[in-house]
């Protein structure tokens, strides 16, 4: 292996390779909080729209062979690739569905503890902790969307990209490879987070000179490479082949006649690019998800009062003596909450894009209080508020997700703990939520008698279904595998009795007087943005799923001819 001194960097101080089996159990404990939080009735809440629509991208690669990438879906490919290799493997369900995105967001708390190669033990483990029970974070970590795996490849790609500075490696050189090229598979959002990462290196470069950061942690100078020319020519090979495959539908994609393949996944990859082009137009014009630009700072105070302490702390930037790492994620955090914040498009889950850093502050805010006392007892006090906060995270987490998942208007607090608080809880709740565009537990009165009646008879998977919803994602998903499902955006068909009819309210008068079968009903509301409606199930094929029910609805008997005088 070559190897080039690009200087001789300050000595770093390596962690003990064998902490003391406290910290080592301590450490152990938050990733396994973590994971126990993230599989707790993971399916308690239905699939949201996004996981439906997502599903339904699956369900395409298992009819046609491979995924076709449309860049105006604003989304990379792998995360569909998982998607479709869980389905495959293990079935069916929405717990299967969000099992990834658990492992991964876990797996990120594991991450935050090997940080301390550069900051404190102690800042890490508080930064752990925080991160474990973010309600944001455990919140969206149990969807089966994109965002915790762009979440853990910027953090994969700050830790590779402190450890080729601290330390030269090629470990180093490998994780920064590997974070970058997840982010590139994932979202376009990527590209405010390269941005901000480019332009914190170049303000941290600035500070540096005018304000020195302590000399623990990372040296003020790059160490000497001890990668080689061919482990980085190996790295930027595999990462275009991968990005190739995986935006080129894996080379399955057949090419029109007439296109050469080789020309035609070529075109392919370059829709990478013109990706870009659909989501400016939408972020920068879009209106159906505009909000204002304080939008995440709402959010903050509403769920995230660690990393709301961890953005404060971010002034510490401004002074000299932080640790080099923290001011570094202090100046990116900062200026990816302004780049998102310029971004009239906003959803809700992008938030824990923006809180990571945040929390890694608080675990350095936290660690400094402590510092800073020197009584041993005074430290462990402030010690203990940390750990009251993160408690009181907890508590909104749970909250949040195991009590009022898909109602918007949640408490953001247990009622006992909103009680001794000196504002109203309804002044909190009137701020953005975590709760959008969220199917509601209805959906439950669907699939729980249908998935009944198809353990009882395979056979009724080829009845017919009929969606009359003007919007109806995830219902496309669920119903993947029923073979006589219509779709009906407006009117009613002609001959509408089916095993199962989901229609709206301003369409279910027409769609009884045209009804010639009996049925159980019940209310039906998809989701809180959409009008209410009901739910028929056909009360001669669900008799042994509801037995001794009477029907609810019985049509009206034909009108007898009148005799002629």
């Amino acid at each position: 292996m070559s190897v080039a001194n690009v200087s001789q960097p300050q000595a770093v101080q390596e962690p003990a390779a064998d902490l003391p089996l406290p910290s080592r159990l301590l450490g152990w404990g938050i990733v396994a909080l973590a994971l126990v939080l993230r599989l707790l009735w993971l399916g308690i809440k239905p699939p949201h729209f996004d996981e439906g629509v997502n599903g339904w991208f699956v369900d395409q690669m298992t009819r046609q062979g491979y995924f076709s990438y449309d860049p105006t879906n604003y989304h990379g490919p792998f995360h569909f690739y998982v998607l479709f290799v869980m389905q495959t493997l293990f079935g069916r369900s929405i717990e299967v569905m969000r099992m990834p995105l658990v492992l991964i967001n876990t797996a990120n708390v594991w991450l935050l503890l090997q940080f301390r190669r550069f900051i404190p033990w102690r800042a890490c483990l508080f930064a752990a902790l925080a991160f474990a029970v973010s309600p944001g974070m455990l919140f969206y970590s149990r969807y089966a969307i994109h965002e915790a795996w762009l979440v853990f490849g910027m953090t994969l790609g700050l830790w590779g990209a402190a450890e080729l500075w601290a330390r030269g490696t090629a470990r180093g050189l490998w994780a920064a490879g590997a974070g970058a090229l997840l982010m590139l598979l994932n979202k376009e959002t990527h590209i405010i987070h390269f941005a901000a990462f480019a332009l914190a290196l170049a303000t941290l470069a600035v500070l540096e000179l005018i304000l020195p950061s302590a000399k623990d942690g990372v040296p003020t100078r790059p160490a000497a490479r001890q990668w080689s020319w061919a482990i980085l020519g190996d790295i930027a090979a595999g990462s275009l082949f991968l990005l190739a495959f995986f935006y080129s539908g894996g080379f399955l994609e057949p090419a029109p006649e007439g296109v050469s393949a080789a020309q035609f996944h070529g075109e392919q990859f370059a829709r990478f690019f013109s990706a870009f082009t659909a989501w400016s137009h939408t972020g920068l014009h879009g209106t159906d998800h505009a909000k204002p630009w304080y939008y995440w700072l709402q959010l903050f105070v509403r769920y995230e009062v660690p990393a709301l302490i961890g953005l404060f702390w971010s002034l510490r930037a401004l002074w000299p003596g932080m640790n080099r790492l923290a001011r570094f994620v202090a100046i990116y955090g900062c200026g990816t909450l302004v780049g998102y914040s310029i971004v009239p498009y906003k959803t809700p889950w992008c938030v824990i894009s923006l809180l990571w850093p945040f929390l890694i502050l608080f675990g350095c805010a936290a660690d400094s209080a402590m510092r800073s006392v020197e009584k041993e007892w005074k430290s462990w006090i402030l010690g203990a508020v940390a750990v009251v906060l993160c408690a009181a995270s907890l508590a909104v987490a749970a909250n949040l997700n195991y009590r009022y998942p898909t109602i918007p208007g949640e408490t953001a607090l247990p009622s006992w703990a909103a009680s001794r608080l000196p504002f109203q809880v309804q002044e909190v709740c009137e701020l953005p939520t975590y709760v959008y565009v969220q199917t509601t537990t209805d959906y439950f009165q669907l699939t729980r008698p249908l998935k009944a009646l198809l353990a009882m008879d395979p056979r009724a998977r080829h009845m017919p279904v009929n969606i009359l919803l003007s919007s109806y994602h995830p219902l496309p998903w669920e119903l993947g595998d029923m073979t006589r499902v219509g779709y009906y955006e407006k009117g009613v068909p002609a001959a509408p009795d089916a095993g199962v009819i989901v229609a709206e309210n301003d369409r279910t008068a027409d769609l009884e007087s045209q009804l010639k079968q009996t049925y159980f009903v019940v209310p039906f509301h998809l989701r809180d943005a959409m009008e209410g409606g009901k739910l028929y199930l056909n009360a001669a094929r669900f008799a042994s799923v509801f037995p001794g029910r009477a029907p609810d609805f019985t049509p009206a008997a034909a009108p007898q001819p009148t005799p002629e005088p």
